[in-house]
């Protein structure tokens, strides 16, 4: 299998397993993007509660130029890691929420 085939598959386990977990609010579904043509994957929460709207997304991940950005981590995992217990080499993963400028003081890629 190819680096981005997968890093793709990588990437749609980590959002499967997370999105499995039990979900206590009623009216608000999870959904699982994936464009895999484009290479944009994300959880998002959909629904209503209390009457109020709920939309947001919860973990987003792009693969861009070889590299799998984390561009929204909504969560307390450190998905970072996770991609390299996943067998990610830390050079192909770019923590996408840091500015550039911050990106260089990680251990993982600045773009």
């Amino acid at each position: 299998m190819d680096k981005i085939n997968n890093y793709r598959e990588i990437i749609q386990n980590f959002l499967k397993d997370y999105i499995s977990d039990d979900y206590p609010r009623k009216n608000v579904d999870r959904e699982l993007i994936f464009d895999v043509e484009r290479d944009h994957y994300q959880i998002v929460n959909v629904g209503w509660e209390n009457n109020h709207r709920i939309y947001g997304c919860i973990l987003h991940f792009d693969i861009k130029d070889g590299k799998i950005w984390l561009q929204y981590n909504g969560t307390e995992i450190d998905f970072a890691e996770e991609l390299v217990k996943a067998g990610v080499p830390k050079q192909d993963i770019v923590v996408g929420f840091h500015s550039s400028f911050m990106r260089q003081f990680t251990e993982y890629a600045v773009n």
